[in-house]
């Protein structure tokens, strides 16, 4: 959510020799089905898919609608269930806020703190390219996502049907995607593969880029 490409700049840069590497627009529908269905038109006909926070949520939605044309899927940092009542509330807060103007404020004190792992609280670096991003995609697209993130579907289901190599990646500071849900999410699909990023938290690309990329590496070649 309010991330854009750079989210996967570490990925691109050491991986984009070896792999085509193609970073979905995941920003133009207020419901996870639409976006799902942007993304599937956008891609191959076959291909790996990997999904962090709400990427993983709509790349679960993808495997629930075209499961034959996804050959390898890594859900890394994500939450298989719907939002409960009370992350409702929040997110409707959350949306009079922005609506009202207030998009720094939220992202500042409200999302900035939640992402990282407790030894990057003090990355000033990090910290701004997360807001720079918010700041960058604007109060329409923290609309549009948190509408489709408050109205999503539960994926306990789809987990289950999930037959392709999967990898269930998380860090281990994760405070919104925790470790115990990516254990509970690992169990549920056939042979899935869950690696625990130590030192991240829920921005693992960005946190730990060179352990996520042996564990995406991992999980392409074999």
């Amino acid at each position: 959510m309010m991330c854009d490409a750079s989210l996967w700049s570490k990925q691109t840069e050491e991986l984009g020799d070896r792999y085509t590497l193609t970073v979905a627009d995941i920003t133009k529908a207020d419901t996870i089905a639409e976006i799902a269905e942007q993304v599937l038109g956008d891609s191959p006909e076959h291909f790996a898919l990997a999904g962090l926070s709400m990427g993983g949520i709509v790349a679960m939605e993808m495997w629930r609608r075209a499961p034959q044309r996804i050959e390898r899927l890594a859900l890394l940092d994500t939450n298989f269930r719907s939002d409960s009542n009370e992350r409702r509330r929040v997110r409707d807060r959350q949306i009079a806020d922005v609506a009202m103007g207030e998009l720094e404020v939220v992202l500042r004190d409200e999302l900035k703190p939640q992402y990282l792992a407790l030894c990057h609280q003090e990355n000033l670096v990090l910290l701004e390219e997360v807001l720079a991003m918010g700041l960058a995609l604007g109060p329409e697209v923290f609309l549009r996502q948190s509408l489709a993130l408050r109205d999503r579907p539960d994926s306990t289901e789809t987990l289950s049907s999930i037959t392709c190599p999967t990898l269930v990646l998380c860090g281990q500071e994760d405070r919104l995607c925790t470790p115990e849900l990516h254990r509970e999410m690992a169990q549920l699909i056939t042979d899935a593969e869950l690696q625990i990023i130590p030192a991240c938290g829920h921005l693992s690309t960005l946190e730990q880029p060179k352990l996520v990329n042996q564990a995406l590496s991992h999980w392409i070649d074999n």
